[in-house]
């Protein structure tokens, strides 16, 4: 029986792992649940401490981590690998696998596959994929296989180049509709999430009236269930954040400063006071000549 973490003093090894019956638990006492996009486990474990909820191991981590223009670079071993790293660092998390572009799209067979890879090598609670109503089969297959999905609507971030470029989902109300189609088909697929991103608020307080799944939002007004951001954007680390991502600190010119100075301290020889000494009488001294 899974209980629903109390604890928010900072203290992760003092409460339960967050699990999808504690995410249910907190949307029906109306508590929005914490997510941020996260990559790395010793990240993960700082963030764990602070409380937050959910840890999305984003296909983000192409451009964050990898330097890749945009997210249809992400390698699907890398992205196993650092899901499984952010588990080990953040063990009470509940910890979502984003799956990369191709890694479900080919066959069934293969997605089914790679899907059950994240559960089982990358350690992931729930995967993620960017989905229409027209991949609602997909969802019921992996709903039967044991796999929770999360149904990733409005802007698909994968779809980029296909659509010409990044942009609002569900600006017109025809738009509006399928964008509220595709939640309502993919949960009576079996989805058992669903995150919107960047479409207008009335078009997510739709998307509430019309399902009963917990609902993720980023860029998607405050009536979700769950926010998420990158996490490297709301630190001031990414040069160009999008538009609905806050800088709640600006560390990159910070951790510009550190370098510069540790750069100078090189030069001068002065990195460090530690030095490490010779036992006397030991054989590896060195003997003067």
């Amino acid at each position: 029986m899974s209980v629903e973490p109390q604890d928010r003093s900072g203290n992760a090894a003092s409460r339960a792992p967050v699990t999808l019956r504690t995410i249910k638990r907190m949307v029906a006492r109306d508590e929005v649940f914490s997510s941020l996009a996260c990559y790395e486990a010793l990240t993960a474990h700082w963030l764990e401490k602070a409380g937050v909820d959910v840890l999305i191991v984003g296909d983000s981590a192409a451009q964050i981590v990898l330097g890749q223009p945009n997210t249809t670079f992400m390698p699907l071993e890398v992205a196993i690998a650092l899901t499984a790293g952010v588990k080990r660092g953040a063990p009470t998390c509940m910890v979502m696998a984003d799956m990369p572009f191709m890694s479900y799209h080919v066959t069934e067979a293969e997605a089914l596959r790679n899907a059950g890879r994240f559960l089982t090598d990358g350690l992931a609670d729930i995967v993620k994929i960017e989905a229409d109503a027209s991949w609602s089969p997909l969802v019921a297959k992996m709903t039967r296989a044991g796999i929770p999905v999360c149904a990733h609507i409005g802007l698909m971030p994968q779809r980029m180049k296909l659509e010409g470029g990044y942009g609002i989902a569900g600006k017109t109300p025809g738009d509006a509709e399928r964008v509220v189609r595709d939640a309502v088909e993919l949960e009576e697929a079996g989805a058992v999430m669903l995150l919107v991103e960047a479409v207008p608020p009335e078009v997510t307080e739709r998307i509430l009236e019309a399902t009963t799944v917990p609902l993720i939002g980023i860029g998607a007004g405050p009536a979700c269930h769950g926010q998420v951001l990158v996490l490297h954007d709301i630190l001031g680390l990414t040069e160009n954040p999008p538009s609905f991502a806050p800088r709640l600190r600006n560390f990159g010119p910070e951790l510009q400063s550190v370098a510069e100075e540790f750069v100078q301290r090189a030069k001068d020889r002065i990195v460090t006071e530690h030095r490490y000494e010779m036992k006397l009488g030991s054989q590896n001294a060195v003997q003067p000549k």
